[in-house]
């Protein structure tokens, strides 16, 4: 029966690789294994088990935060966030580059959404990159990693995933992707810095002519309270009423959904000068943004319909028990299983999506975590920063796709995947420091 189990596993796998829809074979490929092989009793449980988990109050922070990230996206809300960051570094070599990665982590504190950012990042800033003379592997490479920046800075729909999979706190994942976020951000600009010095041709400065305009354009303290003052107010008042104790994590993604509206209707007011205005609060826009949300909280919640009777079955066969004695005659270490966790999640991260790595690969290693006593709040943190690294990784990076799906005729594949090479070592290197120095995440929850 436990070989069963695995063979349920693999086959499952292999199924979604070969195309077919995640759900449907989650869920189906899951019941027949159960009518062939479970006893007819055992059924009962299961529908109290899919209520259980559609009943989640938790959950509903995910199309709550769905709709806030979509909401900012459709008024061009990081359009103006672009434009008005890339004056104020203008000055400095790299200047540019660097207000990107910067506008990736606030649309990511804003979104979480990795598709709609990089998408978004791609069509604003990658054809202005191009045409002030930077080279189109860094431009590529910045684009691409700053819009994965969502699978880790809060409030991260991926988080919110891991915590009610692993069964750990929401908030508790919030504090602790703080500081790897803000590090990660840093380690970026950095990169940035010592590339725009060692080759200055490769990131020229804006011209001071431009900057100069910028700065004497009569409503510049109103752009500068737009693009930074109101997003920064929203980002606070999401994350600050969770670490305050004030809101739930469900709670304060509503709060952002509301805020996200509010600053869509007093968008035109703050970027009067633009030749593009941020689009008007519409019922067309509005009615845009609730079918996007519903279409991709829909295909959340069915994948986690299906990952539920796939975890019920897996375990009722007693998958689960059987991995944690394979993994205790083996005489792995608990660093050991961690390390081949973290292999087999970067490699599933080049075909399959995070949403069905967190639902398929995670509850089968979750109470391995547990019986070797691992953090799960460590854990969860290091596999948001995987998933995020495997995102970028060529062949089959999702970004990469995302962003040759947007790019200018002239942008090749090989140009992304050379741009993106030294932001998945960077990646790398802090994913292992994040592992060897566990108090980077643990720090703010002491």
């Amino acid at each position: 029966m436990e070989l069963l189990a695995i063979l349920l596993f693999f086959s499952i796998f292999l199924l979604i690789l070969y195309g077919y829809p995640v759900s449907l074979t989650l869920g189906g490929i899951s019941v027949i294994y159960a009518v062939c092989f479970l006893d007819p009793i055992s059924y009962t449980a299961l529908p109290s088990r899919i209520m259980g988990t559609m009943t989640n109050y938790v959950l509903l922070a995910v199309p709550l935060f769905i709709f806030m990230g979509i909401m900012l996206e459709k008024s061009k809300l990081a359009e103006n966030m672009l434009e008005t960051m890339s004056m104020l570094f203008g000055r400095m070599r790299g200047g540019l580059a660097i207000s990107v990665v910067i506008v990736g982590a606030l649309l990511a504190a804003s979104t979480g959404i990795v598709g709609a950012t990089v998408v978004t990042m791609g069509l604003i800033s990658l054809p202005t990159m191009l045409k002030r003379g930077y080279n189109p592997e860094l431009a590529t490479g910045v684009i691409a990693s700053s819009g994965t920046l969502g699978q880790i800075i809060p409030p991260s729909v991926v988080l919110v995933l891991l915590g009610s999979v692993l069964n750990v706190s929401v908030g508790d994942l919030f504090k602790a992707a703080i500081i790897p976020g803000g590090l990660l951000v840093s380690m970026y600009i950095l990169y940035i810095i010592v590339v725009a010095n060692l080759k200055p041709e490769w990131a020229p400065a804006i011209p001071a002519e431009e900057i100069k305009s910028f700065r004497a354009d009569k409503y510049f303290w109103r752009r500068i309270i737009g693009a930074f003052l109101l997003p920064f107010v929203l980002i606070l008042s999401v994350l600050g009423s969770i670490f305050a104790g004030i809101a739930t994590p469900t709670e304060a993604a509503a709060v952002g959904a509301l805020g996200a509206t509010i600053l869509t209707i007093f968008a035109p007011y703050f970027v009067p000068s633009q030749k593009e205005k941020p689009n008007k609060l519409s019922w067309s826009m509005l009615q845009s943004v609730m079918e996007e949300t519903t279409h991709l909280t829909s295909m959340v919640f069915l994948i986690l319909l299906g990952a539920t009777t796939f975890t019920f079955v897996f375990r009722s066969m007693g998958g689960d028990t059987f991995l944690v004695d394979l993994i205790n005659d083996a005489n792995l270490s608990p660093s050991l299983f961690l390390l081949l966790v973290m292999v087999v999640v970067f490699i599933a991260g080049f075909f399959i999506d995070f949403i069905e790595i967190i639902f398929i690969i995670v509850p089968v290693v979750a109470p391995i975590f547990i019986e070797l006593d691992m953090n799960l709040i460590w854990i969860g943190i290091l596999l948001a920063l995987n998933l995020q690294t495997s995102f970028l990784s060529p062949p089959f990076g999702f970004s990469l796709f995302y962003l040759k799906g947007v790019a200018p005729p002239g942008i090749t594949t090989g140009h992304i995947y050379r741009g993106i090479v030294p932001f998945v070592l960077i990646q790398l290197v802090f994913l292992a420091g994040v592992a060897l120095f566990p108090d980077v995440v643990l720090f703010l929850l002491d």
